[in-house]
């Protein structure tokens, strides 16, 4: 059977599903979750999910929610079949065959795709989607834009999408570090979702994603401006990850200790803080809150409550470190970009880690990397992307042999999908990227006038 399709985040089953102290939740419940994620090789699929800044012709600003965004939405069913995801009377997204639309808290429009068997699949995918989007974006004044972070406005000209996980989540983040509301209102990413066959090969992937993911960060950097002018980074989304909350992000170094697997992970998660209970079509705040006390029918919001296989599933999708782990595998670490990356991303990593032999030189490129080095370039390649400096080379030189192992794994995958990661390869053996192209256009083709982004960029 293919992996259940993740429901559209903001939209959690309405559970039927009751706990009491008699069938109380235990840890090995939440572990066996995780763990029935694995399934042969014949059923590993690729889901790929994409952002975009959608933005309004006239004056460039964010697409408000009732003038566009729910327009959008509205004739994404009425015209195109899809079915409405509604949150309090609102409609916040939509869902197809797999596929769901949903909003990101600025309105960031995101395409969640179906768990899909080939590359060539997912690139259909994105394609049929931009189509429709496009089609219905021109008749209300409205494009959308491939960067990784606002180029001009800032959290306040930011319009707020109507979802109550994010009303929760947008008073918390201050409190927890000076990024979070620009990781929430003004960051696109490109993601890809993959599957594992046992623990022992999760793990391998995992480590190994894990150690390159700030190559593939360097490798998308498409994130070079805030607020109208140069940030000094090239991945600026990638950069204010390091500065959103500590207790749900960061580089888990001890995924590399000997004693990882399903169980680490999940004790991990438990000891993130809880964002919210949802109950009776609605949010609740419980920030800050346990979820091991939730467990033991102690949260003090729900005192004698305890939570559902739901609750532990949402509660899964509050962590945001490069590398997730749900019932399947989330690589984390690329900025939102123009169609081909869209294509590129997921081809990067398949061929890294659906071929065995790919996978082994992929752990042998890594191998002796010690968990100082790791946290460099997590934090170095945000601002040199492919030109931080890495042992006595650069981030470059490893980006060509990654994307080498990765070209040679989607051969042998013998599905003709090699050729998605050829405008990588481009990248990488030129070192020029997304955010070096952007930054030299603006200083001599733009005339320093951020603007002409919305022109170069838009889909």
């Amino acid at each position: 059977a293919r992996r259940p399709v993740p429901r559209a985040r903001g939209a959690p089953a309405a559970s039927a599903e009751k706990r009491t102290a008699t069938n109380a939740l235990t840890k090995k419940d939440l572990v066996a979750y995780i763990e029935s994620g694995c399934k042969p090789k014949s059923q590993w699929r690729i889901g790929t999910e994409h952002e975009k800044f959608g933005y309004q012709l006239a004056n460039l600003r964010p697409m408000e929610y009732d003038a566009h965004v729910a327009k959008l939405l509205h004739a994404l069913v009425d015209r195109f079949d899809w079915e409405p995801i509604t949150e309090a009377g609102n409609i916040i997204g939509c869902k197809l065959n797999g596929q769901s639309v949903t909003l990101e808290p600025g309105g960031q429009f995101e395409l969640s795709g179906a768990p899909l068997a080939n590359l060539h699949q997912t690139c259909a995918e994105v394609h049929s989607h931009l189509y429709q989007v496009k089609t219905v974006a021109k008749e209300i004044g409205v494009s959308f834009l491939g960067l990784g972070f606002q180029p001009k406005w800032s959290v306040a000209d930011t319009p707020v999408m109507p979802k109550g996980r994010y009303k929760i989540m947008k008073q918390y983040m201050p409190k927890r570090g000076n990024k979070g509301l620009d990781m929430m209102f003004r960051t696109c990413t490109i993601q890809v979702n993959l599957d594992f066959e046992s623990e022992e090969d999760m793990v391998r992937k995992f480590r190994t994603s894990l150690a390159l993911q700030p190559i593939a960060t360097a490798l998308f950097a498409n994130s070079p401006f805030c607020d109208g002018k140069p940030s000094g980074q090239k991945s600026l989304r990638s950069d204010v990850w390091t500065d959103t909350d500590p207790d749900r992000t960061g580089s888990l170094q001890w995924v590399f200790e000997d004693d990882f697997g399903f169980e680490r992970y999940a004790e991990y998660v438990l000891d993130v803080p809880m964002y919210f209970v949802y109950r009776d079509g609605a949010y609740h705040d419980v920030t800050g809150e346990s979820f091991r006390d939730f467990m033991r029918g102690e949260l003090p919001q729900f005192p004698g409550e305890y939570p559902t296989l739901d609750d532990w599933e949402q509660h899964l999708t509050t962590c945001f470190p490069e590398v997730r782990l749900k019932r399947y595998m989330e690589m984390r670490g690329a900025d939102g970009g123009p169609w081909g990356n869209i294509c590129a991303l997921p081809a990067v990593w398949v061929g890294l880690l659906y071929d065995e032999t790919a996978l082994a030189d992929a752990e042998a490129l890594v191998a002796d990397w010690t968990p100082e080095e790791r946290e460099y370039l997590r934090k170095a390649v945000t601002k040199d992307g492919l030109q931080t400096k890495f042992r006595d080379g650069t981030v470059q030189d490893i980006a060509v042999e990654m994307v080498r192992i990765s070209k040679e794994g989607l051969t042998r995958r013998g599905c003709n999908e090699e050729n998605f990661v050829d405008g990588l390869m481009e990248m990488a053996t030129s070192g020029q990227t997304q955010a070096d192209k952007l930054l030299d256009a603006y200083v001599n083709k733009w005339g320093m006038d951020i603007d002409r982004v919305y022109k170069e960029l838009s889909y």
